[in-house]
């Protein structure tokens, strides 16, 4: 069955091994552009110093683009077989990377570790592991999106910030014990594709193996709807107010982030919309005008008629006198964080209803800041589309550590969009990824709240009690075989309806604080 994983790899932030840095080689650089046409290779056995106002003024108007990077053979690793990779070398500016392979059917048994170069500093950074269980985010299987032939497999995307160097090393699982010390790669050659013809005996790692080098574009200019901190909701008297988590202090910075303008002072994002853009914003209209960068919040009595206004002819009448409904907190469009709409399918897929939220992590690491978040969201999509394969970003919403809450999949906030998020259980319910990697690290106490905020709201929209269960049919998974009926949680992790480490153990120890805070803003 494609796109399942058969097991679990647990990868662990072991001691890096010491390899030497080799000077950059030339590198055959595979690139393509928004408009899919390959780009120039550049010279990258050279480095060309720039300094940063040059650098920002020749990307000011780029939209995005992705750099493929075909792994290759760097030496034996004597316990688990040939090493694959690239030696340190020079490419165009990128943010985020990931390594994707052909088949998602087929797991990475093995750990991928990266080192990149600061574009500002020219510093190197030492060496990260990048999570490599990531397919299980995708469509169901049989499902339409999953059958396009387009899907890839792939590792989470990781966020490294501005870069322009990278260096990246493949290790297969060994067969047995712990895998014996590698041999200096300054030497290895580049030649030979990975897990195919002159790959060796790399029987554990897939074909096709490349490193894609993702580099989200510029915001536009004056564009600001996701770099103001939340303000205070008017809809907290539909519920008590979520009092902060005791020992869980802001995450720093999180107070000067908070410094931006209010809600609604953003500039406006002007220009002509692509028939593409009209229509993802047009998903919105019953909620904001076309164009609009962000939803605003509502208070609880607006959100109750708003809710009637959208479901009236489908609720009895004692849902139409007090209907369970959270109040809608704002919400980043879209447009809010740039989405380049040429990218993803043209059409809309909904599900009939709405009966339960999935809760995950991006495992992209916790190196941004909130002003970033827009940036990492347009690498999520463009990872997802061009080297994922996937028909739009997968999650339904995403969530940043300072609580701010942004659109994902495109159809309409409002309306029941399928996302690819939980295999085997996308139908029927929808997908909130909190932006960072919370395996170690506690999520932040704002992110908390918004993901309570959001799932009050959204399920509310559809009659479901945050604290309750709900009946599922999986569409096939590696905990529950296709038309199995499952009862899950109405606000479940990642982790309940697939065997992965998503949503991450600190955050999924949050969910149970998630509901009860959700059933309170829907005054349960």
């Amino acid at each position: 069955m494609r796109g399942i994983l058969a097991s679990s790899i647990g990868v662990t932030c072991a001691a890096a091994l010491a390899l030497p840095l080799a000077p950059p080689a030339a590198a055959s650089v595979s690139s393509v552009s928004s408009a899919g046409t390959p780009a120039p290779v550049a010279d990258v056995a050279t480095r060309t110093v720039r300094t940063a106002a040059a650098r920002t003024g020749a990307r000011a108007d780029v939209p995005g683009s992705t750099q493929s990077l075909p792994l290759r053979p760097l030496t034996r690793d004597r316990a688990s077989g040939t090493v694959l990779g690239l030696t340190p070398r020079t490419v165009r500016t990128f943010s985020l990377l990931g390594v994707v392979w052909e088949d998602p059917s087929v797991d990475l048994h093995g750990r991928v570790q990266v080192r990149t170069r600061a574009a500002s500093t020219g510093d190197w950074t030492d060496w990260q592991d990048v999570e490599t269980h990531y397919t299980q985010h995708g469509a169901d299987p049989d499902s339409s999106e999953a059958a396009s032939g387009k899907a890839r497999g792939a590792t989470a995307p990781l966020w490294v910030g501005e870069s322009d160097g990278v260096e990246v090393r493949v290790l297969p699982e060994p067969d047995a014990g712990e895998p014996e010390d590698v041999d200096p790669v300054g030497t290895g050659s580049d030649e030979g594709a990975s897990g195919g013809e002159g790959a060796g005996e790399v029987s554990t790692l897939p074909a096709g193996m490349r490193l894609d080098l993702v580099d989200p574009g510029e915001a536009e200019p004056g564009e600001s709807a996701g770099g103001a901190e939340p303000q205070a909701e008017p809809g907290e008297s539909g519920g008590p107010e979520p009092q902060a988590e005791p020992g869980e202090p802001g995450e720093p910075g999180e107070s000067a982030e908070g410094a931006e303008p209010a809600e609604g002072a953003e500039v406006p994002r002007t220009g002509v919309m692509t028939a593409a853009a009209k229509a993802a914003s047009a998903a919105n209209s019953a909620l904001v005008p076309l164009g609009a960068t962000q939803i605003p919040s509502l208070t609880a009595e607006e959100t109750r008629e708003e809710l009637v206004a959208l479901r009236g002819t489908g609720l009895t009448e004692q849902q139409q006198a007090k209907p369970y409904i959270g109040p809608r907190p704002s919400i980043v469009t879209r447009r809010g964080w740039g989405a380049d709409e040429s990218l993803r399918e043209k059409s809309f897929v909904y599900t009939s209803k709405v009966k339960a939220a999935f809760v995950h992590h991006t495992a992209s690491g916790n190196s941004y800041s909130c002003s970033q978040a827009p940036s990492l969201i347009r690498g999520f999509y463009r990872y997802h589309t061009k080297s994922l394969g996937w028909r739009d970003i997968g999650y339904n919403f995403l969530v940043d550590k300072c609580g701010r809450i942004y659109e994902g999949r495109a159809g309409g906030v409002a309306k029941p969009v399928k996302g690819a998020h939980t295999m085997g259980f996308n139908s029927k319910t929808t997908g909130i990824a909190v932006i960072g990697s919370y395996g170690s690290k506690k999520p932040s106490s704002k992110a908390v709240k918004a993901v309570a905020r959001l799932t009050a709201w959204k399920l509310g929209l559809h009659g479901m009690n945050p604290k309750k269960k709900t009946s599922l049919t999986s569409g096939g998974g590696n905990l529950y075989a296709k038309g199995k009926k499952v009862k899950m949680k109405v606000i479940s992790g990642h982790r309940d309806g697939f065997n992965t480490s998503c949503p991450g153990g600190k955050l999924h120890k949050k969910l149970g604080s998630v509901r009860s805070k959700a059933a309170g803003y829907q005054g349960r």
